[in-house]
This record gives structure tokens, C-alpha cells and sequence, in this order.
């Protein structure tokens, strides 16, 4: 059975109670719009309330009670200027009967059926005029009239058929959003002017409540969509990691808000992971998170360290909303070495899973939200083990109404070292293990497992300072790429790697390296111990140099440099084809 259908037995010391009288007194009518006003409206759901409307009313009230609402408000939560004519579509949304047969009431009038109303029938018109419309008793042919147009007529009519029939318009800020039909089965008390007034009173709380939910889901529904059309659609795996991310909205629309997760690739098959978390929530949370998220891909593509990252960001934050507040963690992984940098400004710290299954709490001093002040932020590097799995999220996850922070990553901890190896699975276990419930604030959970590259991944030539040794490098290159099955890129290859160690004997000094990448693309680096970059220049057609780096941007997808410890990389991606 429908869970919005009310069922009720007949209940006649209650109603008796009500109809004991031709007219019920002026305190009776007040205690029940009393008590009524404090049932109806008890949550922002629609459906609730509906339901609240039916317990209030059935069997107290009338012996059935119906609620329909215009379609496009359940569809988009809006409301079309036209007046409501033949063809606006109405769905019932909930039903309430007190009688010794209701599966017969049900099949009659189902549960969220869809309906157009013909000009000529009581609802129709009491929607339309904006009035109620009122029949002591219903004749044959006027509970005809109720059941006109669908094939149940005959069922309708004779479940109607000498009751007593009430329809109340449903209106909410001067707009009608449906309507509430009543109900008295025959040899009850009919309608009298004094219950019109009732149930115009009980349509009334209703409609506020309706409309109420009716914003609240859109404003709700407004921010979950910015939220997710802000958050990536698709996570690239870098080369050396495995990830797998949930985000998670808040159980209302006070705690959807602003956390995001992001993995932006760097030079070098290189990877930032990124989690944040907007203290703020609604629309205007979901706006500063995608700005935020902006701002990080941006300062990303600078190369620049972790704390360098966040400390440009909090500037940023300050200039954008300053009254909005975000904490961060920034972390760069090189799938080469395995070295992860990290750097947080107010955050949850990171959790690292070995490949034992122990976990332990990645420490480094927490600094200060984004938004608030300027002072540095720290960086703290390790190097991962392979098998490791690195776990950042939001304090959504570990901080509840029950249980303190530091208590709920102890029992992250204590999921993260479970069996589960799958990250998928982990993510998912993680997050219905840890939000059982009905919370007020989302979470983002950001899983990166890392390994050893494999053979045909990666290569490493040392080069002595000596020009001799260019021809070498191109060997090295030629043989490479035929092993890694890239013959196409092999020619290229040789050019650009010939120019770049070339211009590292000559402009640059030891140790010189050459290293190809094979991940979504070839990498080919040459890293010096000089800190000068190399800048391309417009060569006239008398210059024997300076025409290297234009043809390396010629066969190269993108192109950089970045500094190292001990001096700088020149890179140079190509597509595989």
C-alpha cells in the first residue's frame, strides 16, 4: 500500500465528538485549527505535509480527504503564470480514508496519478475561481460529473453518491498550487458553512506549508545542481595512481555547501589531489566552491609548491567573498620518485593506509582557513609505499551532532584498515558505514592508491657533460620507444630530445638526466643543474641558432620547464596516437 495513503478505522466517539451538534462550537473549531497548525508543516517535505493534512483531517474532520497539486510543481517546483485551465496537469499526492473498505477508495483515487480536470468538475472550478465549492449532498449524476472523463466513473460515482462533498483551493501567495478535496459518507452530518470556513482554514496552513517545501526544493535542487556542475565530471588516473572519489550532499538544503574534491595533472605525469571544504552553505557556499576550485586549477598550472598554493589561494579567497571562510589540503605526487608534498590551511590532515593495513594520521601543522590572515603555510614531503593508499576528505565525514572529530577519524581509521582492497568498494563502505544518517553537512572523500611504474612506463639515461654523448641520448630514445611499441613518435622523439640535451650541454651544467614518461601521453624531460630557462626567440635567416625551440613546439602538444632542488626540467609532451 502506498506509504501517502492515511488509513484510518472509523472512529465515531471522535466524530461524534465533532458533529455532536448541528454546528460545532466556536472553542472546538479553534482547539482543532489549533492543533492542526501544529501538525501540519512539521518538515519541508511535500509529501509529509500532505500526510500531516490527512491525519489532522481524517477521520476528524471527514471520513476521506484528497490533495492535488499542480504537476510542475513536483516536476520543477515552479509554477506556470497561466490561469489554471482543461489542461493543466494535476497529481494526486496523498490520500485519507476512514472506511471498512479503502482498497476500493485506492483504486478509485490512486496514489500520484497524473490527471488533467475538464472545465465542468468541482475541482476545476474551485481551482480556477480560487473559491470553494461545496455540495451538501451529491446526487447520482453530480458524482458522476466527479468521476467524468476516467475510466473508474462508475466507482467514483458510487463511492460518492449521497456524501457530502467539500473542495478548498490550495493558495499560497496569491498563486493556487492545487486543491483539497473533503469528504462525509452518507447518513453523516453534510457540510454546513461553518466546516467551508475549517477546511479554507486547513487549506490555508497547508498551502504555506506546500509552497514553503516547494522553494526549499528548489533552492535546494538549485545548489545540489551548481554544486555537482562545479565538481569534476570525470577524475583523470594519473600514471602511478589509482583514484576513486565520492561527494556525498548534505541531508538539507542548510548543509549543502562547498566541499570539492579535484585531481589536476602537472608536468611530468605528476599529479595535485586537492580536497576543500567552503564553511558556508546553499547557493552562495556552491558559487565560492567553483571560484575556489578555479582559482586551485589555476595556480596548479604554475608548478608551484603545496604551501605556495594555499598561501596564493587564502589571497585569493580575501579578494573574492571575504566574508566566506574554506579550509584546503594540496598535495603533489611524482609517480617517479613516489614523493607526495602536502600542505593544509585549516583542514582535516590526511590518512595514510600501508600496505600492512595499518593507518597512521599524515602530521603537519593545520595553518590558518583560507580567508583569514596571511601567514605562511608549511609543507611536509614523504615518500609513499607502493601499495599505499592516501586518503583525503572533509570533516563532514568524521565530525557529527554524536561525536567529536578526533572520534571520528579514529573510526575512519578503523574502516580504511579493513579488508576491503577495491577503492570503489572502500568509498562506499566509508561513507554509509560513517554517515548513517540524516546529517547537516556533505562530505567529499578523495581515495589515491599508488604503485611502482612499470618498465614501459618509465626510462632514465644519465648523460655526461659531453656533446658526444647527444648522439647517445637519441640511441637511448630510438630503442625505448620501439620497445614501448611508439615507433610513430620515434622521429619526433629523437628531434626534440637532440635539442633539449643540446641546449643543456650548452647553457646548462651537470647532472644532466633524460627521462621518458609514458602515460596519457609521451614525456620527454631533460633536467641540468642550471636554473636559467630556456626562452624560444624569433630568428632572422641569416642566425645559425635559435631555431631549436621552435621546433620542438612544433611537434610538442605543450611544453615547459620547472624548477627542481638542484636546478630545472625542460619537458615536452606528445600525444599517442
Amino acid at each position: 500500500m502506498n506509504r501517502n495513503c492515511v488509513i484510518k478505522a472509523p472512529a465515531q466517539d471522535t466524530r461524534a465528538e465533532w458533529r455532536r451538534s448541528s454546528a460545532a462550537s466556536a472553542h472546538e473549531r479553534l482547539a482543532f485549527l489549533n492543533e492542526a497548525s501544529r501538525r501540519i508543516g512539521s518538515t519541508l517535505d511535500l509529501a509529509e505535509t500532505s500526510r500531516e493534512l490527512m491525519d489532522v483531517a481524517v477521520p476528524r474532520f471527514a471520513d476521506t480527504a484528497a490533495i492535488m497539486v499542480q504537476e510542475r510543481l513536483m516536476i520543477d517546483g515552479e509554477l506556470p503564470s497561466r490561469p489554471i485551465d482543461g489542461t493543466t496537469l494535476f497529481r494526486r499526492i496523498a490520500l485519507g480514508v476512514a472506511s471498512d473498505n479503502p482498497e476500493a477508495w485506492l483504486r478509485a483515487f490512486p496514489i500520484d496519478e497524473i490527471t488533467s480536470y475538464p472545465p465542468a468538475l468541482p475541482h476545476a472550478q474551485c481551482m480556477a475561481t480560487g473559491q470553494p465549492l461545496m455540495y451538501p449532498v451529491l446526487d447520482k449524476d453530480s458524482a458522476r460529473l466527479i468521476g467524468a472523463g476516467i475510466e473508474r466513473e462508475e466507482s467514483v460515482a458510487g463511492l460518492l453518491t449521497e456524501s457530502s462533498f467539500l473542495a478548498v483551493p490550495l493558495k499560497a501567495r496569491g498563486r493556487v498550487l492545487g486543491c483539497v478535496v473533503f469528504s462525509r459518507r452518507p447518513g453523516s452530518r453534510p457540510f454546513e458553512e461553518q466546516d467551508v470556513s475549517v477546511a479554507e482554514e486547513l487549506a490555508a496552513r497547508t498551502a504555506v506549508c506546500v509552497d514553503n517545501a516547494r522553494l526549499y526544493t528548489r533552492e535546494r535542487r538549485t545548489a545540489l545542481t551548481l554544486q555537482s556542475s562545479l565538481l569534476p565530471a570525470d577524475l583523470p588516473q594519473p600514471l602511478g595512481m589509482e583514484i576513486a572519489s565520492r561527494y556525498l550532499p548534505a541531508s538539507d538544503l542548510m548543509g549543502v555547501g562547498g566541499d570539492w574534491y579535484d585531481v589536476i595533472p602537472l608536468p611530468g605525469c605528476r599529479s595535485a589531489l586537492v580536497v576543500g571544504d567552503v564553511m558556508g552553505h546553499g547557493t552562495r557556499a556552491a558559487a565560492t566552491m567553483g571560484q575556489l576550485r578555479t582559482a586551485a586549477r589555476t595556480l596548479a598550472s604554475l608548478d608551484l609548491p603545496p604551501d605556495e598554493v594555499l598561501f596564493r589561494l587564502n589571497l585569493m579567497s580575501q579578494d573574492l567573498d571575504p566574508t566566506q571562510i574554506a579550509t584546503c589540503v594540496y598535495a603533489v605526487y611524482d609517480p617517479v620518485t613516489r614523493n607526495c608534498a602536502f600542505s593544509r590551511a585549516g583542514h582535516v590532515p590526511p590518512v595514510l593506509i600501508h600496505p600492512d593495513r595499518s593507518t597512521e594520521i599524515i602530521e603537519l601543522p593545520s595553518g590558518l582557513p583560507l580567508g583569514i590572515g596571511s601567514d605562511p603555510l608549511e609543507m611536509r614531503e614523504l615518500v609513499l609505499p607502493a601499495g599505499s593508499v592516501l586518503a583525503l576528505y572533509t570533516d563532514g565525514l568524521v565530525e557529527s551532532r554524536d561525536r567529536d572529530i578526533d572520534a571520528g577519524i579514529m573510526a575512519l581509521r578503523r574502516l580504511l584498515a579493513g579488508p576491503v582492497e577495491d577503492l570503489e568498494d572502500m568509498c562506499d563502505l566509508t561513507i554509509s558505514s560513517q554517515r548513517p544518517g540524516h546529517e547537516r553537512d556533505d562530505i567529499a572523500l578523495l581515495l589515491a592508491r599508488v604503485r611502482e611504474l612499470d618498465p614501459d612506463e618509465v626510462a632514465t639515461c644519465p648523460l655526461p657533460a659531453d656533446p658526444r654523448f647527444v648522439a647517445h641520448a637519441r640511441r637511448f630514445v630510438r630503442a625505448t620507444l620501439s620497445s614501448w611499441h611508439l615507433s610513430g613518435l620515434i622521429d619526433s622523439s629523437e628531434l626534440i630530445v637532440s635539442e633539449l640535451v643540446t641546449n643543456a650541454l650548452k647553457h646548462g651544467w651537470p647532472p644532466i638526466e633524460l627521462r621518458l614518461l609514458r602515460g596519457r601521453t609521451l614525456v620527454c624531460e631533460v633536467a641540468d643543474g642550471s636554473p636559467t630557462s630556456p626562452a624560444p626567440r624569433a630568428s632572422t635567416p641569416d642566425d645559425d641558432t635559435g631555431r631549436g625551440l621552435q621546433l620542438v613546439k612544433r611537434f610538442a602538444y605543450r611544453w615547459g620547464t620547472r624548477p627542481t632542488q638542484y636546478g630545472k626540467i625542460v619537458w615536452v609532451e606528445q600525444r599517442i596516437h
